[in-house]
């Protein structure tokens, strides 16, 4: 398999950060660009901000890039701003590299794809599982703009590219808080400390029906494989482990992990945003007592992300069967996934 020099782009988030880690063990040169400088071993940083023309130009100038993987996003107030600054940012970026190097790009987005955008969530005629011909969804969708910048940038500088979907990314990442196994993680161990009920947030509906997650790496692999593999490009994949679950075999097992009770799931979702008010004072007494690493639980947890998620009314599971089709057939159990996290932030003292 023939190595290049890599772009990530979105390099301190938790698929690019997983993304760079693995690209440079495979023998990738590897450039990570963010808006505040990677500090990854065998990470190149590139500092830059996406949405400043000339800076992105400037950071991005002589660069000899084959492949970006873009893995990066910014939330807006509504789905139209969303369209703007995310369109914004991928068309800075092209605009910035030397198109007469670039082989090939790939762009991460998500389960969205056939849910709708936040304001649109579950408006479409949602058929599981998910595959990766369903029409889009009406509406705004930065997603949809994402992609379309993405194709028409192919066309135009003769570039190959791929698509992928992910569903709730799970894998190690300092400083991103949005990441629903250190959310759980956090708030397992407050649980823990303070003698309160590991309760399910979610709906019953997320509760009680099959569902699917991604590990980091599996995505990982994934974008490699289809960037360098021939017959594979100028596709969308769904990237999720390969196994399903219902959250109400994995919440109990999550709870053993923590030597926690688990109750059935309640009647009315129970949002970590409204169980978690003022548990910044908590994690600072837990973060001292345990001489923990990171004190300010904001860094850490995303209450009402995980919230998103978990609060869904909607089944959601992926059809894998294009990708293996295509020829890529790595799988991962979710629960273990769960668990080889929890012992990572374990061993680094960033829960106890």
């Amino acid at each position: 398999m023939r190595k290049g020099t890599a772009l990530v782009v979105g390099a301190t988030g938790i698929t690019g950060g997983n993304l760079a880690a693995y690209l440079v063990a495979s023998g990738w040169t590897v450039y990570g660009l963010s808006r505040r400088a990677s500090e990854q071993s065998g990470v190149i940083p590139v500092a830059a901000d996406l949405l400043d023309e000339a800076a992105t130009e400037q950071a991005l100038a002589g660069l000899p890039i084959t492949h970006v993987f873009y893995c990066t996003w910014i939330r807006r107030d509504n789905e139209k701003a969303n369209v703007e600054a995310n369109s914004q940012m991928m068309r800075n970026l092209f605009a910035g590299l030397d198109s007469d190097k670039l082989d090939h790009a790939s762009l991460v987005t998500g389960t969205k794809q056939y849910l709708g955008s936040f304001e649109a969530y579950g408006s479409g005629r949602i058929e599981t599982p998910f595959r990766e011909s369903e029409p889009r969804v009406p509406g705004d969708n930065f997603y949809y703009a994402l992609e379309d910048v993405l194709f028409e940038a192919a066309e135009r500088h003769g570039f190959n590219w791929n698509v992928h979907r992910p569903h709730t990314v799970i894998g190690y990442a300092r400083g991103n808080a949005m990441n629903m196994g250190t959310t759980i993680a956090v708030y397992a161990s407050i649980c823990k400390e303070t003698g309160k009920p590991f309760v399910f947030p979610g709906s019953r509906t997320q509760w009680n029906a099959l569902t699917d997650m991604t590990d980091a790496l599996v995505l990982a692999r994934q974008m490699e494989w289809a960037a360098t593999a021939p017959g594979v490009a100028n596709q969308a994949f769904n990237a999720v482990n390969g196994d399903v679950f219902r959250w109400r075999r994995m919440w109990r097992e999550i709870g053993e992990y923590f030597d926690l009770e688990v109750s059935d799931c309640p009647e009315t979702p129970q949002p970590l945003d409204e169980q978690m008010a003022g548990a910044e004072a908590t994690w600072r007494e837990i973060a001292a007592k345990h001489d923990l690493i990171e004190p300010d639980v904001a860094n850490l947890a995303s209450w009402w992300h995980t919230d998103a998620d978990l609060g869904r009314d909607q089944e959601c599971v992926n059809d894998t069967t294009k990708c293996r089709d295509f020829g890529f057939d790595h799988l991962r159990e979710t629960r273990a996934a769960f668990v080889d996290l929890f012992a990572r932030l374990r061993a680094e003292r960033i829960i106890p």
